[in-house]
């Protein structure tokens, strides 16, 4: 149980102050300045817009585990696409990531972390979207959008693996 004398978002609100303190942004607009949506991964080791070169209000950044194209992030992009100005979509999957892998391995390591039985329906049900490697499932995504009919013929959508050991960005012929 929490401790009731301390906020455990004591750092994240003493973090936002420091950067309330100096904030810039005001003037920026939501529409993508360089027709830009990126979809890539959660994960902690990529900061978009710096791995593209880019700053903010440049790109709308889609994040989802693993950089799948999922209801949910055609949800996004088709918002991104038509409202906000991000007509380009850059698929960003990177290395070392905890997708690659079999669903069943992601279910196992899910029900040591929550200590469900592995045959529990909430953990049969899960899934969560793995993939052979970074670029096994660009083909697959790649090919929802270009078929998804408020997508398809809007928007012009490339692919390129982040590697998070080296920083480089590999273009994915799709």
């Amino acid at each position: 149980m929490a401790d009731p004398q301390h906020d455990p978002f004591d750092d994240v609100w003493s973090g936002n102050a420091a950067y309330a303190a100096t904030f810039s942004h005001a003037g920026l607009s939501g529409i993508a300045s360089h027709s830009l949506t990126v979809v890539t991964c959660m994960d902690t080791r990529i900061d978009p817009l710096a791995v593209l070169g880019l700053e903010p209000g440049d790109a709308k950044i889609i994040r989802v585990a693993g950089a799948r194209i999922t209801d949910s992030t055609i949800s996004s992009l088709v918002l991104a696409v038509h409202l906000l100005g991000g007509r380009r979509v850059l698929l960003m999957p990177h290395t070392d990531c905890g997708l690659i892998g079999t669903d069943d391995g992601v279910r196992d390591a899910l029900a040591t972390s929550t200590g469900l039985d592995r045959d529990d329906p909430a953990l049969i049900s899960y899934h969560p979207g793995t993939m052979a490697s970074a670029a096994a499932g660009l083909k697959e995504d790649v090919a929802r959008i270009r078929v998804h009919p408020l997508l398809g013929r809007d928007v012009d959508v490339a692919a390129a693996v982040y590697d998070v050991h080296t920083g480089r960005l590999d273009p994915v012929e799709i």
